[in-house]
């Protein structure tokens, strides 16, 4: 599955914001491409009239902040999600893109999810309002976030059994430069390069030869300091760790001093697709270190494997399963208690209103039509939440209004059990992401296939 890098939309030449905003809904929601409308969801937002109430948040906006929205302000927030064809139903690919939308947006702004079906590969178009819900604040599109939106869409990919982009192509709108973490610093990729160079060195000018034939930029004089391809200064070896001073460099060498390999994570990271990054790096000591990167990468897959007893690939594959499930269930129960609590507050809302004003509603119903309109007018806002009230009762089918006690501890215990089950949650996504990712490493080292893959299973089931 491919995800485009988010797209900020703007005013342009000779548009107003509504006609922007007009233009790219319309566009989205085509009924042709969507199946006749089927495949529309939409969040805190009617989807017929999606551009209009973007608009009317962005005057809100303007009204409460004070902030004059000017033409190259973003208005709207647009991505796609593309999937391999023959792989996804259209009802599950508009599931997933309403949870990128869900998980990016973390519910504060109104967005539609318009999954298209016209082309041989489905795919989906994410349109988000860049206002929030409140009116308050517009969406912080931080650097690298079509890191995170990359990130975001692959795992939901692996969670429901989705194949990913193996080797992304670098191209304009991609997510082809992510590496699957966050890069190194430059110090970290000085240390890493000098680690490299210092392999099988027998003296320091066959040291510094290595560096150079890496890329690396050497300054001998009061201090010795290196530049790595693509760096903008030099960095002194004594400001690096204790193991990167001169003396230290010298002192490896000769072999007076051992350098033990960093403590890692256990859980391995994605490897590295080293040929296409390198056509974005363009450095020779790139590869180098890539190369020892994905090394160590294998090592803690095989390491994890080996911990955990999954040496057979369908081993691997039940437990991945067996993870995924495990956080789902999780999940749903945490959103199904959110969601009670939240009908809760709601609930016990209403009945103080209902309490408060059920009298002054009575009296109100008892006077004769002539009179009712100079009562109401002396106590609207009382009958007003008073019928709200009624109406929000009828909605849930409530033959007798539970008391505000026994919701409070119903409230209070489902409170409870969420704080139990966060910490259990959080440990269950961390091991289902180590799980997956071992799973894809597991896949890219022996380059397995999806047939090839299936077929290995069915060998181990026999």
């Amino acid at each position: 599955m491919a995800t485009t890098r988010l797209m900020p939309l703007h005013v342009g030449k000779g548009r107003t914001v509504a006609e922007a905003l007009g233009r790219t809904t319309d566009y989205v929601k085509n009924p042709e491409k969507t199946n006749g409308g089927d495949l529309v969801t939409a969040y805190q937002c009617n989807p017929a009239i999606v551009d209009q109430e973007f608009l009317f948040a962005k005057r809100q906006y303007a009204t409460i902040t004070g902030r004059n929205q000017k033409e190259h302000n973003v208005i709207a927030y647009h991505l796609r999600q593309s999937f391999k064809p023959g792989e996804v139903t259209p009802e599950l690919a508009n599931k997933i893109g309403y949870d990128l939308a869900m998980s990016l947006t973390k519910g504060k702004h109104a967005f539609i999810v318009c999954t298209h079906v016209d082309k041989e590969h489905i795919h989906s178009h994410i349109v988000f309002n860049s206002t929030t819900l409140d009116c308050t604040r517009k969406f912080n599109n931080f650097w690298g976030s079509s890191f995170a939106v990359r990130k975001i869409s692959d795992l939901l990919c692996w969670e429901n059994g989705l194949s990913v982009i193996e080797n992304p192509k670098p191209s304009r709108g991609s997510y082809g430069t992510w590496l699957g973490e966050k890069p190194p610093t430059i110090r970290g990729k000085l240390e890493q390069i000098i680690d490299a160079a210092l392999v099988d060195c027998k003296s320091f000018d066959s040291f510094l030869a290595a560096l150079r034939a890496a890329g690396v930029e050497v300054k001998q004089g009061k201090h010795l300091a290196f530049k790595i391809p693509g760096g903008k200064k030099f960095v002194r070896c004594s400001s690096l760790g204790e193991d990167y001073t001169e003396t230290a460099i010298l002192e490896r060498i000769s072999g007076k001093r051992i350098v033990s390999p960093k403590a890692e994570r256990a859980a391995p990271n994605l490897l590295i697709d080293i040929q296409t990054k390198l056509q974005q790096a363009r450095s020779p000591g790139y590869e180098r270190w890539a190369s020892v990167f994905n090394l160590k990468e294998m090592a803690k897959t095989l390491n994890y494997l080996t911990e955990h007893g999954l040496l057979v690939y369908g081993d691997l594959e039940m437990a991945c399963n067996a993870a995924v499930q495990k956080y789902h269930g999780l999940s749903d129960r945490t959103k199904a208690n959110s969601a009670r609590m939240q009908e809760i507050s709601e609930l016990q809302k209403h009945i103080g209103a209902y309490h408060k004003n059920r009298e002054i509603y009575a009296q109100y119903r008892k006077l004769p039509p002539k009179k009712q309109e100079e009562f109401y007018a002396e106590h609207a806002s009382a009958i007003i939440s008073c019928e709200a009230a009624k109406r929000y009762f009828d909605s849930l089918e409530l033959k007798k209004l539970p008391s505000i006690q026994s919701l409070k501890q119903e409230y209070a215990a489902l409170l409870a059990e969420n704080k139990k089950l966060y910490p259990d949650q959080k440990k269950a996504k961390a091991e289902m992401m180590e799980l997956l990712t071992t799973r894809h490493n597991t896949s890219r080292i022996l380059g397995l296939t999806e047939d090839e893959k299936q077929q290995e299973q069915r060998q181990e089931e026999r």
